[in-house]
C-alpha cells in the first residue's frame, strides 16, 4: 500500500511538472506570436513616387518608406530614396540613399517631424566632360497639417549649402503619406 501511495505522488509530481512545463512552452511561443503581431500593428508604410518628362528632361524618384507608432503622439522610421535626373545634353545624375524619421504629433491635426536624409550623388556634365560624386546631408525640421493618414507641410533643411546641395532651396513643401 505504501509503494502504490509513493507511485501515486511520484506520479503525481511528474505529471504536474511535465503539464507545467508544456504549458510554459505554450504560453512562451503564444506570447511571442502575439509580440510579433502586435509589432506590425503599429508599423505603416508610406513613401512617394515622381516623374516628370518633357523638353528634353527626365525625373525619375522613387522613395519608399515606414514608420512605427510608439503611441498616439511620437512615431519614428527609415525610408531609402533613388532618383534620376537628366537635362538633355547638359547632366544627368543618379541620386541615392536613405533618411531616418521622427514624428510628433502633439495635437491629432498638427505633425512636428525631424529628419536625417544622407543622399551619394553622382552626377555627370556632357557639355564639359565631367564627372562629379558628392554625399549630401539634410537635416530637416517641418511642421504639417494632418488629417487621417496625410500630412501637409513644410520642411527646412538646417544644413543647407547652397554651394553643394541636391535641393535648389533649403525651404520645402512636402505631402506625407502613410497607410
Amino acid at each position: 500500500m505504501k509503494i502504490i501511495l509513493n507511485l501515486k505522488r511520484t506520479l503525481f509530481v511528474v505529471a504536474l511538472f511535465f503539464f507545467s512545463f508544456i504549458s510554459s512552452i505554450y504560453s512562451q511561443k503564444n506570447d511571442s506570436l502575439k509580440t510579433k503581431n502586435e509589432f506590425w500593428e503599429h508599423v505603416q508604410f508610406g513613401g512617394g513616387l515622381g516623374l516628370g518628362i518633357g523638353n528634353g528632361f527626365t525625373n525619375i524618384a522613387v522613395a519608399p518608406s515606414a514608420i512605427y507608432n510608439f503611441n498616439q503622439y511620437v512615431s519614428a522610421g527609415v525610408g531609402l530614396q533613388y532618383s534620376y535626373l537628366k537635362q538633355k545634353n547638359l547632366f544627368d545624375s543618379h541620386t541615392y540613399g536613405g533618411s531616418i524619421i521622427g514624428l510628433v504629433n502633439p495635437i491629432e491635426e498638427i505633425q512636428l517631424s525631424v529628419e536625417l536624409e544622407q543622399l551619394c550623388v553622382n552626377v555627370n556634365y556632357e557639355n564639359i566632360n565631367l564627372k562629379e560624386n558628392f554625399w549630401n546631408t539634410g537635416l530637416f525640421l517641418g511642421a504639417g497639417y494632418r488629417t487621417q493618414n496625410v500630412t501637409i507641410g513644410a520642411r527646412y533643411n538646417v544644413l543647407f549649402d547652397k554651394d553643394r546641395n541636391v535641393y535648389g532651396d533649403a525651404f520645402m513643401p512636402f505631402v506625407r503619406v502613410y497607410f
